[in-house]
């Protein structure tokens, strides 16, 4: 057995918001997560949506922290530079009788403590955003919504808590957990281990290890929402993030600019019973484009570059699910659907919080507070271009045409602290593989490169872990 001071279930964005927020202390600190990488939940398919929060019933949990995080996230962009832009939202109303509507949005919000929200008329609204449809009345504007990347914001939380010395056991299964007198036993398909604390960030998950240890049971039940991407050639077709009045108009399909440049609308929202079921559908896909052409005059259909579907963890409770459970030690993160994204960095800090007057925690003196980003070729100033490649030639070979990603910026995805092991590792930490052809020319090269700066067999490199292996190796008699 092997013993730590604190196990973390779950590399999402709350989990690595967590780790990060742990790794301010002196404690061992583990996270396990079933996936290959970090962020390969929730968190990687998502609205990149920074709420302001003015969504929320006051007085939640999903209040509370979505204001919190959401005040939290423009500095904590510069720390650890990630990907933010505070660019404000818009609620539409397309009828008259629903203008009381926002006026109820606007007062909740103010509830919560977002501040500067107002109710614009149809001919602000327009001004604002030309692309808009003619069939809008009023609508709400927050100008402290914000998008955001997820991966970004979460690796970046992970590589952060990584430096600060917290350990990462990506491909572990958690089987079993159980109270052995003060301590956890979490049973694992690699090693069992023995914690002081146990933190719960499993997202859809969570339902199951907080059913192994406490008597108040919950359900998590996976909520698929499915999107559509378009090229960057149309993301500026709006600026601020658009909403939709629920009724009957539609139920929160979005129209987004992207932190990337790209366009992005969705996602519907489908109770499943299969918490790996992120397939798309037709009839999915149908819904966001009908619904999403409700807030624009002209939707560009033809510019789609790719389709996704992502999982939200909705809990039978209503609410998030924050702090020490019944169960002594025991502390969760569960029921984190939207918006959970914006609301986890004040996760982070709270659990994190939490368990360190459990544990008696001491503050660390060398905290590392600050980390770099992969430099990003493609937007770099010729400054910097021509300071990289002279400092690295791999800096001037382009292997992603679309994103001009370079061989230099997929070596230090590979390199760096919980660096990239697979395709899909090294597209969220570079866009190798995001733009227009959607991977189709450059994951040979990446594929090369990854099994290079491993020192493995080709035949070893996989898109999302084991079982998506892109080659097999063919021994003939």
């Amino acid at each position: 057995m092997i013993d730590v001071d604190v196990l973390v279930i779950g590399a999402g964005v709350t989990g690595s918001s967590i780790a990060r927020e742990l790794s301010r202390y002196e404690a061992r600190v583990l996270v396990v997560d079933k996936a290959s990488d970090v962020c390969e939940g929730t968190s990687k398919a998502n609205s990149g949506i920074a709420h302001s929060g003015f969504d929320a019933k006051p007085g939640t949990n999903k209040a509370k922290y979505n204001v919190l995080g959401s005040k939290m996230m423009k500095a904590l962009s510069e720390e650890l530079d990630f990907s933010y832009r505070q660019n404000g939202s818009l609620v539409l109303a397309f009828d008259k009788d629903d203008i009381g509507k926002l006026e109820e949005l606007k007062e909740r919000g103010e509830e919560n403590g977002v501040e500067g929200v107002v109710i614009l008329s149809r001919e602000e609204v327009l001004k604002m955003e030309p692309a808009l449809s003619d069939n809008v009345v009023a609508a709400l504007y927050a100008p402290t919504g914000g998008i955001v990347c997820p991966f970004g914001l979460t690796i970046a939380m992970a590589e952060n808590a990584a430096v600060n010395g917290v350990e990462f056991s990506l491909d572990t299964e958690v089987i079993q957990i159980s109270k052995k007198d003060s301590m956890f036993e979490v049973k694992t398909n690699k090693e069992t281990y023995m914690a002081k604390a146990l933190v719960n960030a499993a997202g859809v998950y969570a339902d199951k290890f907080h059913n192994m240890l406490c008597d108040d049971k919950i359900k998590i039940t996976a909520r698929k929402g499915e999107y559509c991407l378009y090229d960057k050639k149309v993301g500026s077709t709006v600026n601020a993030t658009i909403f939709q009045v629920p009724g009957a108009y539609g139920k929160g399909i979005l129209v987004t600019p992207t932190v990337h440049g790209n366009l992005l609308i969705g996602p519907t929202a489908d109770d499943i019973e299969d918490k790996e079921g992120v397939n798309t559908t037709a009839a999915g896909l149908s819904k966001v484009t009908s619904t999403g052409a409700l807030s624009l005059k002209s939707v560009p259909s033809k510019s789609v570059i790719t389709s996704f579907a992502g999982l939200r963890a909705h809990c039978d409770k209503g609410d998030f699910i924050v702090g020490e459970s019944s169960v002594e030690g025991f502390f969760e993160a569960a029921g984190i659907e939207s918006p959970g994204l914006t609301a986890a960095p004040a996760i982070g800090a709270e659990i994190a919080n939490q368990v360190s007057k459990k544990l008696g925690l001491k503050a660390k003196e060398n905290f590392v507070s600050r980390r770099k980003n992969i430099v990003n070729m493609a937007t770099a100033s010729n400054e910097v271009k021509k300071e990289m490649i002279e400092k690295n030639p791999l800096y001037a070979n382009v292997i992603c045409r679309c994103e001009l990603v370079t061989e230099g910026e997929i070596v230090d995805s590979i390199n760096r602290p919980l660096g990239a092991r697979t395709l899909d590792g090294v597209k969220r930490r570079t866009r190798a593989g995001m733009g227009r052809c959607q991977a189709g020319f450059c994951s040979p090269k990446t594929v090369e490169i990854l099994a290079r700066e491993l020192g493995v067999s080709e035949t070893t490199i996989t898109k999302h872990g084991e079982g998506s292996e892109f080659l097999s190796e063919h021994k003939s008699n």
